[in-house]
């Protein structure tokens, strides 16, 4: 019979007002995907579909690698919402074949008075069906092991949410109004009045 483990983890961000407001920012996923993950673990399958290979991830004596592939899109308000699609556990083929990830997430921009606060949460559910020895160890202790080790994943992206979404918003605002300058400035030299 199969173990579920599950952890919830909420944000919000406080949003600096920039001359590009931060929805037009969160309608390009793959960016936000880039800010969580380092690019050398993210393969892009089409344009909302991305495989993440995971670090491995260490439970009681077993190392396990998941890959996810996840779906990331953005309505038109500037909400993204996440969701697994698949996932594959490399290296033990027992585990790989009774595994199951689901997670769901959303990144909702709200309007303040002179800020965009950023609203999210992600839950993480994964069911496991585990092999000898530990199908005999007490379920109690495996749930409080497995709940927990999903708790820091979810706390991992998180940090990284906090720190790496504002400095890359950021980035690409300078970039976005570097741009527009240099297209107003060769406007103005091929439209002299």
């Amino acid at each position: 019979m199969p173990t579920r483990f599950t952890a919830s983890q909420s944000v919000e961000i406080t949003i600096p007002e920039q001359p590009i407001p931060i929805q037009h920012y969160l309608r390009q996923p793959q960016r936000l995907v880039n800010a969580l993950v380092d690019s050398s673990r993210i393969q892009q399958l089409c344009e909302e579909v991305f495989r993440l290979k995971m670090r491995p991830l260490n439970f009681m004596s077993l190392s396990i690698q998941p890959t996810v592939d996840m779906k990331v899109w953005a309505e038109s308000n500037g909400t993204i919402y996440v969701r697994s699609l698949c996932c594959e556990i490399l290296g033990v083929e027992y585990i790989n074949q009774r595994f199951a990830l689901n997670l769901k997430g959303y990144l909702l921009p709200e309007q303040q008075h002179s800020s965009t606060l950023l609203k999210g949460r992600a839950d993480l559910e994964v069911l496991v069906d585990f092999p000898p020895p530990f199908s005999y160890m007490p379920k109690a202790i495996l749930e409080a092991t497995g709940n927990s080790l999903l708790k820091s994943v979810l706390l991992t992206i998180k940090q990284r949410l906090l720190h790496q979404l504002l400095a890359d918003y950021s980035r690409w605002v300078m970039l976005q109004t570097r741009e527009k300058k240099l297209n107003d400035e060769s406007m103005a030299i091929f439209n002299p009045e």
